[in-house]
């Protein structure tokens, strides 16, 4: 089957709304998936909606439906026998068989350069399981993928570092595991390890063997992160946490002029990206960037990545970052809220930051003011705007540290430059012998620079 390399890849979506789902949450869902889809590479050419009181346990559609869905993308738009009919055309001639009986894929049309496109994917905004995959697939012809299969693709093609490749790969095995079909007939049996088992019984114990080894790997990433994270303890740190696409890594980018990726894509960002405050601060700031969530983020993936979450879970402020100019922004931070419920990482204090305003109108952001009084409004483009966001992060952070006087002995001039890189000083007065500082720091890094002076 040829590409045609001017061309992406069609998809059809198809999407059930159940008796539970308003009308414009089903639609603002749909437009998602539409988004998602985009940024898997593939064109949505046709939307397929039906009403139904539950979903389909053989094919998530109901019959008329399917056919409608099967004539988009060239199937039969019914699930064929699962026992295959051998063809034989001598036995079609003869009329022993109806030419309909025979299971065999559908005409491809692709060699043919004026023949329509059709779409080579289905792509449905609801959780399938394997057979209603494998019955979607028998039906239309074409390759289907649910949400979470969608979204687990999306991470893999973005996946930068060896720790999110890692995560990824776990997620996409756990999804990939039970799907996995039988390639030759049920009488295929392996020689060596395992001999008596079929194919499909050793391809998934070398899924199982796999996820073990990426688990370790993992494990040992993360003891080396908790290292960093020890060394770091007591820097303040504020996290920018958000949907995905609520413009967290162009934020990071304002706030530490560092070279982050920024993209109008959802997921562009998997990886933690940890930076100083920029300009300088003291005490000094760090800021860290985490992976965006989304609505019916797949289970595993959020397992996978709790670790990299771990930095919202240490972090002295939250930094809840949405997109103001998009109308379905608090039912994303209600979905941000509830995914670092989860894991545990919403007891810091928090800033609801209502970014990308100088997208909406005069109006619209006074009715903001009103319902988020204790919000920052701001744009990431806008070098005022993170100006004052800067200065509004020094404020939060350090609340909550402790002032103490400290008296510096010129012998100790070393402990007098760490104070004043670690610790905020507010005062400080030259003596005949030594250097008296009044200084606001976290109570730990206080401790710990007083017992450089004590020689500890």
């Amino acid at each position: 089957m040829s590409e045609r390399p001017d061309k992406r890849p069609q998809a059809v979506l198809v999407s059930i709304q159940l008796p539970d789902v308003e009308d414009d949450e089903h639609a603002g869902n749909l437009a998602e998936l539409v988004r998602l889809v985009d940024t898997l590479g593939y064109d949505v050419v046709a939307e397929l909606t039906q009403k139904r009181e539950t979903l389909s346990k053989s094919v998530v559609l109901g019959e008329g439906k399917l056919k409608e869905l099967a004539e988009l993308t060239g199937g039969r738009g019914y699930v064929p026998s699962s026992v295959p009919v051998k063809k034989d055309k001598a036995r079609v001639r003869r009329g022993d068989v109806d030419e309909d009986d025979v299971i065999d894929e559908p005409e491809a049309n692709d060699d043919d350069p004026n023949a329509p496109q059709r779409p080579k994917f289905v792509i449905v905004d609801h959780d399938l399981t394997p057979s209603q995959a494998r019955n979607l697939e028998g039906a239309t012809g074409a390759q289907v993928l649910d949400r979470t299969g969608v979204i687990v693709e999306i991470f893999h093609r973005h996946a930068r570092s060896r720790e999110a490749r890692l995560q990824v790969e776990l997620a996409r095995l756990a999804y990939v595991a039970p799907r996995m079909r039988e390639a030759g007939g049920p009488s295929e049996r392996q020689a060596g390890r395992g001999a008596g088992d079929t194919a499909l019984e050793l391809d998934r114990r070398r899924v199982r063997d796999r996820m073990a080894e990426i688990r370790r790997e993992l494990a040992s990433i993360q003891r080396d992160q908790g290292g960093r994270r020890t060394l770091r303890h007591g820097t303040p740190t504020a996290a920018l946490v958000g949907y995905t696409n609520a413009g967290k890594s162009s934020l990071m980018r304002a706030l530490t002029g560092s070279e982050v990726l920024v993209a109008d894509q959802l997921f562009a960002t998997l990886d933690t990206t940890v930076r100083a405050l920029h300009p300088p601060s003291h005490p000094r700031v760090l800021i860290t960037d985490t992976v965006g969530f989304i609505k019916k983020l797949p289970h595993d993936l959020v397992a996978s990545f709790r670790t990299t979450l771990d930095e919202a879970r240490n972090a002295q402020l939250l930094l809840f970052i949405v997109d103001a100019s998009d109308p379905g922004f608090r039912a994303q931070y209600e979905v941000t809220r509830t995914v670092l419920r989860e894991i545990e990482a919403d007891q810091a204090p928090s800033l609801l930051v209502l970014n990308k305003i100088d997208r909406v109108d005069d109006d619209t952001r006074a009715a903001l003011r009103t319902e988020f009084p204790d919000a920052f409004l701001m744009s990431a483009r806008d070098p005022v705007d993170v100006a004052r966001l800067r200065e509004t992060i020094l404020e939060r952070v350090t609340a909550e540290m402790a002032e103490e006087e400290i008296f510096v002995p010129y012998a100790s001039h070393a402990v007098a430059a760490a104070f004043h890189a670690q610790a905020q000083v507010v005062r400080e007065t030259h003596e005949d012998d030594g250097t008296r500082m009044l200084v606001r720091a976290a109570p730990e890094v206080l401790e710990r620079l007083k017992g450089h002076l004590r020689g500890d």
